[in-house]
């Protein structure tokens, strides 16, 4: 008892230090301290205590998965009393076990997904063209300017015909952004490359993602539809979610689908919900984002009770849907137990 107390008393300590400390000038401006409250601090410093808090947070609830597993099947100390304490310790282990490889997995780059999908309307010259999407880099404070170059240096190796951006392309804090335009510019396809918004261009005001892809060329679908190519159509909407939290009227999906020409469509939305709604309307092809396959596992577990469509390819009214698990990381630089990806489909006629 003493000692839940004297722990409570010390979280209680450091919360309150902390959120003192956020609101000093000089911490604001040189350590930001404050990230979670002010979302614009930069530097070094501040990176670092980003990344070892946001680290933290990934072991904690590896440690907390694998002692609750433990004492699950302990019975929390009931069953084997005197093997308990010692195998609260291979618990913990076996978490910081996991919590390694979790970094190490998250810090790899991502790999390349392969997928070929027939596509009904698919023009004869069409067939075999390459459609390379990435979604959720999640560029900002703990992913910059390098590993973005080498993002685009992979996309660009697998010669697309069309690149699609599925959203949450920045993170929505951290460094200015504008050095980047530059960098994003490098992404060329004969048709073009097109993007829909996720929820962290959305989720703020003055967001400057949504701009950023403007100035760099990159066209965005945003509840409409484009014919790229005579007979080849291109759909897409604003992330759904925010959408719902905005309180949005309307049907973003149907009238991103509607009154369009004849030929194949391929529909693109950064959360995967909607997918009946976008077959009936006649896509062929559904691609999304998002859900991060979990990230962490066993965590995907309560993602899939949101989003069932969590990761891979899925079969929804006789639409293929093809959800990647996003090339980047949201919180933690962690990932367990599959890589980032960077999805490649292959599109044929049928």
């Amino acid at each position: 008892m003493f000692g839940t107390i004297l722990i409570s008393v010390i979280t209680v300590l450091h919360i309150y230090v902390f959120w003192r400390a956020a609101s000093v000038p000089l911490i604001v401006r040189h350590v930001s301290i404050g990230r979670e409250y002010g979302h614009g601090g930069t530097g070094t410093l501040a990176a670092a205590v980003e990344f070892f808090g946001m680290t933290w947070m990934g072991v904690l609830f590896l440690l907390f998965v694998s002692i609750l597993a433990l004492d699950i099947v302990t019975g929390f100390g009931f069953i084997f009393p005197r093997f308990a304490p010692w195998l609260r310790g291979w618990a913990l282990l076996i978490g910081g076990v996991l919590s390694a490889t979790a970094l190490v997995q998250g810090l790899r780059p991502p790999v390349i997904q392969s997928y070929e999908v027939r596509l009904p309307g698919l023009l004869h010259e069409m067939d075999g063209s390459v459609l390379v999407a990435i979604s959720d880099l999640h560029i900002g404070s703990l992913i910059g300017e390098r590993w973005l170059s080498a993002r685009i240096a992979q996309v660009r190796a697998e010669r697309p015909d069309l690149i699609c951006l599925i959203g949450d392309i920045f993170e929505g804090h951290g460094p200015s952004l504008d050095k980047l335009v530059p960098v994003l510019r490098r992404m060329s396809a004969p048709l073009g490359v097109w993007a829909v918004t996720g929820n962290h261009e959305l989720h703020r005001r003055n967001n400057r993602g949504i701009s950023l892809m403007k100035e760099a060329g990159i066209q965005l679908l945003r509840n409409r539809w484009v014919e790229v190519r005579s007979g080849f159509i291109l759909a897409g909407v604003d992330d759904l979610t925010s959408q719902r939290r905005a309180g949005s009227v309307g049907d973003p999906v149907s009238r991103a689908l509607s009154c369009r020409p004849p030929g194949a469509t391929i529909f693109l939305s950064h959360t995967p919900w909607e997918a009946g709604k976008a077959a009936n309307a006649g896509a062929a092809l559904m691609l999304s984002g998002h859900t991060h396959g979990g990230q962490i596992w066993p965590f995907g577990y309560l993602v899939s009770l949101m989003y069932p469509l969590l990761a891979g390819r899925y079969e929804v009214a006789g639409m293929p849907v093809i959800v990647t698990r996003g090339a980047g990381t949201w919180g933690p630089r962690m990932r367990l137990w599959h890589a980032g990806e960077i999805i490649r489909v292959t599109l044929k006629r049928i």
